[in-house]
């Protein structure tokens, strides 16, 4: 994955992309209150091969001038069948209100769909009030079952597009 947003560039992630992601995601989480688990929540930016790369999924770095300023991702979960998580979708304050976030989410929406995945699910935090906006008004749907203990929601959207 390799394509331009205004001045952004969003392309797959490197091994070399480890630490930086995980300072983007952390300090994200701090703004907000929430508690950096690189243990538990966050273990998977740490081990991106195990969770994302070795099981189908794929975990995108967006970058401005040469800057790590965000980052999104997704892997199969055991839910439902074909289904998968849409995690770590983070921007630093300084990418945010420029429509990125949405058009980050219907890139991940349509590589998901490309290779056939039918449901994603999403766990979030309702301290998060501008991921929650975007989702509920992109189709996603309230769910139950969070298993994540830093997350208080948890959205579903069944995807009716093929490509």
């Amino acid at each position: 994955m390799r394509q331009s947003y205004q001045t952004f560039l969003i392309r797959d992630w490197q091994p070399g992309d480890r630490a930086l992601a995980a300072k983007v995601i952390r300090s994200i989480l701090v703004e907000y209150g929430l508690d950096w688990e690189p243990d538990a929540a966050d273990r998977d930016v740490r081990e991106v091969e195990t969770y994302y790369l070795q099981t189908g999924g794929e975990f995108w770095v967006i970058e401005q001038a040469g800057e790590v300023v965000g980052t999104g991702a997704y892997y199969p979960i055991q839910r439902a069948p074909n289904a998968v998580e849409i995690r770590k979708m983070y921007l630093l304050p300084a990418a945010r209100g420029r429509g990125l976030g949405r058009w980050l989410l219907h890139q991940l929406e349509a590589a998901i769909a490309t290779r056939g995945f039918e449901q994603i699910w999403i766990e979030t935090a309702s301290v998060l009030q501008e991921a929650v906006k975007l989702y509920e008004s992109n189709g996603y749907e309230p769910a139950t079952g969070v298993e994540t203990a830093r997350c208080d929601r948890v959205y579903v959207k069944v995807l009716s597009f093929k490509f």
